[in-house]
């Protein structure tokens, strides 16, 4: 059974790959010609590679770790998220409002159809699916309540919303709400595979669950009433407490399976650095402390994010799942290579330095994005050459059937 959101996260991820490059180059001012795409740029990322793959993948997640057969693909589902990101995709860059909501709406209208399909699969109380479920689940209300906010960014929604720094919320309600749940739904339901043993308890993983989710209340909450220090500081905590907490875990899980001699294992592990970069950091900006470039990374930051988090640990996940749900492997292994990791963390971190050194800002941006597209390159080879025998597979099945 064919895929198709994995091979439509390939696609956003070679896009990715281009407007990358744009970036590095425009930087280096060897190339002006698409400059003005830092925004859509991410979106390609998130909206598009990340979120093709999830809603791929998570009913088919759900199922084995029930023990169900697939799903069938749900294509009013598919279509209706394919079709409101082009439309999205088009209608940003040039501030078209009907275009925006006509895209953003069609997404909301998908991820709720997901939430449901994934909430009616969860089983009793006896089912480990339950667990990851619940992830899943939260994640999709924070994409929800992100495309709310992200669509009423370009309709003039905050001021009615009464929404104090309506980017912030956007980026902390898809962030540390979305992608932060839905990452740990996937951590509790793919690692436990690999090391033969579930991550921890049912009680301790339901702690997990409700610090995370509490705790991107909170930073939602913050900014959205102009920097609430009382929702910001307690969300937070909370929030950082708990994904350290999972990543010990995890990381323990990863080492008794053997992951920590492979790329595949530490593009997993590594990732979280750059989501607990700007966490850490947010104190001070807060605080207002001296001399230290608060507007630069709250502009810069999550550029680093995306890259280093969310790129960083679908480069582990993504050949994985094209391996098990494409090529029906049975023992896929993680993707990424020594190249790619090396690159996308040099990458990461000279976009951070570009926000410290304003003066060779720059140079610095566009050699950080031209490593950011010399790890996707590896990436996207390895997911081609999967894709490739996967339809070549499928036309070997497909052939006595049409000559019958």
């Amino acid at each position: 059974m064919l895929n198709p959101y994995l091979l439509m996260s390939l696609l956003y991820l070679l896009v990715g790959l281009l407007v990358a490059a744009d970036a590095s180059l425009t930087s280096l001012n060897l190339l002006t010609w698409f400059s003005g795409l830092r925004w859509l740029r991410v979106h390609f990322i998130t909206l598009g590679m990340a979120t093709e793959a999830l809603f791929g993948v998570l009913p088919w997640l759900v199922a084995a770790r029930r023990g169900l057969p697939r799903p069938k693909t749900r294509w009013d589902i598919w279509l209706t998220l394919n079709v409101g990101l082009v439309i999205l995709l088009v209608g940003i860059p040039i501030i078209n409002g009907a275009l925006i909501f006509t895209g953003g709406t069609l997404i909301f209208v998908a991820a709720t159809l997901l939430a449901v399909q994934l909430w009616q699969m969860r089983g009793d109380s006896s089912t480990p699916a339950r667990l990851s479920v619940r992830f899943y689940v939260m994640g999709l209300l924070y994409l929800l309540l992100g495309i709310i906010i992200g669509t009423g960014l370009w309709l003039g929604w905050s001021g009615p919303l009464r929404i104090q720094i309506p980017v912030e919320v956007h980026i902390h309600a898809n962030n540390w709400g979305f992608l932060s749940l839905v990452f740990a739904g996937l951590l509790v339901d793919v690692v436990p595979r690999w090391s033969r043993r579930e991550l921890a308890s049912d009680r301790v993983i339901n702690t997990i669950f409700w610090m995370m989710s509490v705790g991107a209340l909170g930073l939602v909450i913050g900014p959205w009433l102009g920097g609430a220090l009382w929702a910001t500081v307690p969300g937070l905590v909370l929030h950082l407490s708990a994904t350290i907490w999972l990543l010990g875990l995890s990381a323990v899980s990863i080492r008794r399976a053997g992951l920590l001699g492979k790329p595949g294992g530490w593009h997993l592990l590594l990732s979280y650095a750059w989501i607990l970069a700007p966490v850490l950091v947010a104190p001070l900006i807060l605080l207002g402390v001296p001399g230290f470039p608060g507007a630069g990374i709250e502009a810069t930051a999550p550029q680093a994010l995306i890259y280093g988090w969310v790129l960083q640990f679908a480069f582990a996940l993504l050949p994985y799942f094209m391996r098990r749900f494409l090529a029906g492997e049975d023992s896929p292994r993680l993707g990424g290579s020594w190249l790619s990791l090396l690159a996308v963390n040099v990458g990461s971190g000279l976009i951070w330095a570009s926000i410290f050194l304003t003066e060779q800002q720059a140079m610095l941006s566009g050699l950080g994005y031209g490593f950011f597209v010399l790890a996707m390159l590896p990436i996207a080879w390895e997911m081609g050459q999967i894709s490739r025998s996967a339809l070549h597979r499928l036309e070997l099945v497909a052939a006595p059937a049409a000559g019958d």
